[in-house]
């Protein structure tokens, strides 16, 4: 009997052991919400255990897909036991080597000082920053094609702990070979959002990544503080001048919805957008005599898509002299503002810096408010 006991107890602490080696992953209950202030495609939940669950709820435009990360810590590997059904990826770390697949994710990685974890990109020639620059011309990040379709074979072979992706929908193929290669896919939605802070404050979900949540939550908070202490002195400006946005592709003209991103900026730098009233979070598709009949008199004329002088809008348009901005010089844009391989900065900077974007637009619209500015994105025309 008494040896019988020992059996029993031995079994016991044996099957203790065991249960303690390997935790199941906290129930909901257990974890807290991370602050996620004005973002609105993503959530962030952090368990006791420091696992972190990142949840995208807009990886694209109306989309249906809500996608689950689980972030798990390196030196908890061992101990947790996760079902791989509950997540679209499970990611490792603080990750080693990313790849990561459009040129707005580039300033993130430089903010929180990782960029030389940074080990591929699809269009290399697209980044402008002058640090990443350098380490694809030293050879350490690597060309992988398009993003659609991103050379599979060399991103197994780099055996990245993640690629950050992005889509315009849940068909990209690249991205399902890679899965089922287990490489761990997990998308942005970054220019998804509307609000110029909700895009920067993305760099949380980089800084997650990194196990570098707290560096992320001040560099956010600088950036935050920064626009809003602009915003603020837009307030004080004694006029306001109307603004037209925008220019033609073939025959149509694209230009800022008044619920969009590039509408937010307008109306925090307290000037009347001539479309601030359209419910469009995106792009507005109009006439060229609609916008004529609108924008005629309108004060200034920024972002006219990529053209970069007034000689080259006149060659595409005879109309486009019709236009009081014109007629005054009142035109601004980012497209001359290249990076040293032709790639725009403001597509690459602008999403994660709003600040200087907003300090740009101040100094146009109201250059006695900021008198010793110099723009940092947006440059007047060039003749």
């Amino acid at each position: 009997m008494f040896k019988k006991i020992i059996f029993v107890v031995s079994l016991f602490l044996l099957s203790q052991c065991k249960t303690e080696k390997k935790e199941a992953l906290p129930t909901i209950q257990s974890t807290k919400q991370q602050a996620i202030l004005y973002a609105k495609g993503f959530t962030m939940e952090k368990s006791s255990l420091g696992i972190t669950v990142i949840t995208i709820t807009s990886p694209w435009p109306n989309s249906e897909k809500i996608f689950k990360y689980a972030l798990v810590p390196q030196e908890k590997l061992a101990t947790i036991s996760l079902n791989k059904d509950d997540y679209d990826a499970i990611v490792v770390t603080p990750v080693k080597r990313i790849i990561v697949t459009s040129t707005t994710h580039i300033p993130a990685l430089e903010a929180l000082e990782v960029e030389h974890t940074l080990v591929g990109f699809p269009s290399t020639n697209y980044i402008s920053s002058k640090k990443t620059r350098a380490l694809v011309d030293a050879n350490k990040v690597k060309e992988l094609g398009a993003n659609e379709t991103l050379n599979t074979e060399m991103v197994i072979e780099m055996n990245p702990g993640v690629v950050v992706g992005f889509g315009i929908d849940n068909k990209n193929n690249a991205y399902e070979a890679l899965q089922n290669s287990n490489i761990a896919v997990v998308y942005n939605g970054d220019w998804t959002e509307e609000h110029p802070l909700g895009k920067a404050e993305w760099i949380k979900f980089f800084a997650a990544l990194f196990q570098l949540e707290q560096k992320a939550d001040s560099i956010f908070d600088e950036i935050k503080n920064s626009y809003e202490d602009t915003k603020a002195l837009a307030q004080k400006a004694t006029t306001k001048s109307t603004v037209l946005s925008g220019a033609m592709y073939k025959d149509v003209w694209y230009l800022p919805g008044g619920r969009s991103w590039a509408a937010q900026f307008l109306k925090d730098a307290n000037v009347q957008y001539l479309w601030d009233q359209t419910q469009e979070t995106g792009s507005l598709s109009l006439s060229i005599e609609s916008v004529l009949e609108n924008g005629q008199q309108a004060d200034f004329w920024i972002s006219p898509s990529q053209f970069t002088s007034y000689t080259a809008l006149k060659k595409e348009n005879a109309v486009y002299q019709e236009f009081k901005a014109f007629k005054n010089k009142n035109i601004y844009t980012f497209a001359n503002t290249k990076g040293e391989t032709g790639g725009l900065l403001y597509f690459e900077l602008a999403p994660n810096r709003p600040d200087l974007v907003l300090k740009d637009l101040l100094h146009i619209f109201h250059p006695e408010l900021l008198p010793n500015y110099s723009p940092y994105f947006f440059k007047p025309m060039q003749e």
